[in-house]
């Protein structure tokens, strides 16, 4: 407590000297004082912490570690949706081969099926039980080719829908 009261005995005397002083040098030297606190506020107020000089060295080291910390969450994100955008791509070329698949297995199903018409027209009164369940074994068997295709297209078509959202 004392030293306070020195500090503030000391401080008009400092006063009381520089009123003492010449006139003129008193009023130049209280412009400066404020031109300095003017400047200091309105740099304070600014938001380019580089840029001013009384910044508290850990209010800019907090600064600088946001942009750091920030800096690094962007490329994250961006290598993430660099992933996602890859993942999408694949699964659009593997949807379009699976669709080629498809359809090619349609139009073997198609021709499959026009032979076997004309094989059983030709062969009403025939007695080819064993062609004809033979013929009838590899339609079952495309159809259930077809039927897994479509499921597996379905599948790609629903992943795709998730990764575009």
């Amino acid at each position: 407590m004392s030293s306070l009261l020195s500090h503030n005995k000391d401080r008009p005397h400092i006063r009381k000297s520089l009123s003492d002083s010449s006139p003129t040098s008193s009023a130049a030297t209280t412009r400066s004082l404020r031109h300095e606190r003017l400047s200091r506020l309105s740099s304070s107020g600014s938001s380019d912490v580089s840029n001013d000089s009384t910044t508290n060295p850990a209010e800019s080291y907090f600064q600088r570690r946001e942009n750091r910390l920030s800096a690094r969450k962007k490329a994250v994100e961006e290598t993430e949706n660099n992933d996602y955008k890859k993942m999408y791509e694949k699964a659009l070329s593997t949807n379009q081969r699976l669709k080629s698949k498809l359809e090619t297995s349609k139009e073997e199903l198609v021709l499959i099926q026009d032979q076997l018409q004309k094989v059983q027209k030709g062969r009403a009164g025939d007695c080819g039980s064993t062609v004809l369940e033979a013929e009838k074994k590899v339609k079952t068997e495309l159809k259930m080719e077809n039927q897994r295709l479509k499921d597996e297209n379905g599948a790609l078509i629903r992943v795709i829908t998730k990764l575009s959202k």
